[in-house]
């Protein structure tokens, strides 16, 4: 099956094209963004359940961007009752007056788009309550494998996206459904409770459920694990990362590194290093809603450039950043349609959609053997980075020993990953044939500006500093 369209956005259409002419006819570019989206959320613990609408991903309304050496935008959600195209571009020029900042005006290169994403089982036909009798299922179906469970709380949601862009030459409409999911189970002994935590995403519908339920015996046996997990001695360890922490490192430290708006700011280190060195031959990177199927994929981004896979990172060699259209204008580069807003409401800044580091050609128990003492790093939690400067600390949860190639059994927890991004990314001397991608939360810019992304890729072997 694929996303329907909005109804309400084809009724405002023609509005809104009359609007972008009557706009061109005070500036030399404009353009209107039209979103209709809809996010519900269900959950279920020992607290309680609930259905709720997401209020920070639910919205429907419009932005209008005009261009006169710089830009200048008006967001509105309600479109004038007598549809007098006119007055309306009148009132806009009235309330909005682009900066004198010199910077070019867009190709705007002729494109019409119209395209869907595809799913199994439509989530809104399922209704709350059977949400809630199959997330329930779940949580049941863990709590009975061990009785040092107290808890499981599943939540899952879906966000339909449905979106138009228009301007002089461009007529875009895309339709999409991404669902996300997680697991968090909860053991206890005395006094001291552990959590594990697992996230489950797709550009895809309620069969993300699927999913989930042969996930519970995994997030079970890792609860139950670190129980008997102790503390860490400080050290660089010789590693292999899952690909869920692999994905963090991407995300944290080269992700945020290389997103371009960083260079026009003078922000970001990487901007010195196109062209060189700054990982090892084994590392290929890619960013890019048309990358991979996931919770940030889609057809064009929210500027009206269309969707690509972006190689940044090419056996070793920074190729390139990513970057929203303005970025791209002022860096005299083409953009890489990663343009994206919060909704209509907030600013477009460049922001990472599915990024991951491509495979190799080994395999995990190769991996792990090749090991004589470090760890197997599992269940990321939260990073930082600093792009100026390229220090990475992220928090992952779970670090198996290994001792001369198998692991001991031995659980530690919580762990502190640091370092130096050239040095951990040139120190990769393994990475597995699978890879796998995962959207389970959020990217904030400066935390604020929350948009959806995936990240991920696949096992991979480095010398890591852990603490």
């Amino acid at each position: 099956m694929q996303v329907a369209p909005s109804a309400y956005l084809r009724a405002a259409k023609p509005f809104l094209k009359e609007l972008v002419a009557e706009l061109t006819k005070r500036y030399p570019y404009a353009s209107v963004l039209g979103q209709d989206c809809l996010c519900r959320e269900y959950f279920v613990a020992a607290t309680g359940m609930g259905a709720n609408e997401d209020g920070l991903l639910t919205a429907r309304g419009f932005v209008a961007r005009v261009y006169k050496n710089g830009w200048a935008e008006y967001s509105f959600n309600e479109l004038p009752e007598d549809g007098d195209a006119a007055a309306f571009a009148e009132k806009i020029a009235r309330a909005v007056e682009p900066p004198m900042t010199a910077d070019p005006m867009p190709a705007d290169e002729p494109l019409s788009l119209c395209r869907s994403s595809e799913f199994a089982i439509d989530p809104e036909s399922l209704g709350s309550a059977e949400w809630l009798r199959r997330l329930s299922a779940i949580r049941e179906e863990a709590l009975k494998m061990d009785e040092r469970l107290v808890d499981c709380m599943v939540r899952c949601n879906y966000q339909v996206i449905r979106k138009i862009f228009l301007s002089p030459r461009r007529d875009l409409e895309q339709n999409l459904l991404w669902t996300s999911g997680a697991l968090v189970v909860m053991a206890l002994r005395g006094e001291e409770m552990k959590e594990a935590y697992r996230p489950f995403s797709g550009l895809a519908g309620a069969e993300v459920l699927e999913n989930m339920r042969g996930g519970v015996p995994g997030a079970v046996r890792q609860a139950l694990d670190l129980l008997d997990s102790e503390p860490i001695p400080p050290g660089e360890y010789e590693c292999v990362c899952s690909p869920e922490v692999t994905g963090m490192i991407v995300h944290e430290a080269f992700g945020h590194g290389v997103e371009m708006d960083m260079f026009v700011k003078k922000r970001a280190l990487a901007e010195e290093y196109i062209g060189k060195r700054v990982a090892s031959d084994l590392v290929t990177m890619h960013d890019g809603a048309a990358a991979a199927s996931e919770v940030a994929s889609g057809f064009f981004d929210d500027e009206g450039s269309t969707a690509a896979d972006t190689l940044i990172i090419e056996k070793g060699i920074l190729r390139r950043g990513i970057c929203d259209l303005v970025s791209a204008g002022r860096l005299g580069v083409m953009p890489t349609g990663n343009g994206r807003r919060e909704s209509f409401e907030r600013k477009a800044y460049t922001r990472m959609t599915n990024t991951f580091f491509e495979g190799g050609s080994d395999k995990v128990e190769e991996m792990i053997a090749s090991i004589g003492y470090g760890f197997l790093l599992e269940d990321p939690s939260s990073g930082m980075e600093d792009p100026k400067n390229w220090g990475i600390q992220c928090m992952v949860n779970v670090a198996r020993e290994i001792r001369d190639g198998k692991l001991t059994g031995r659980v530690f927890s919580p762990i502190v990953l640091t370092g130096y991004v050239p040095d951990l990314l040139q120190s990769i001397s393994m990475m597995s044939e699978r890879v796998e991608l995962s959207g389970g939360g959020f990217c904030g810019k400066g935390y604020k500006e929350w948009v959806k992304v995936s990240d991920g890729g696949p096992y991979i072997k480095a010398r890591i500093r852990l603490g």
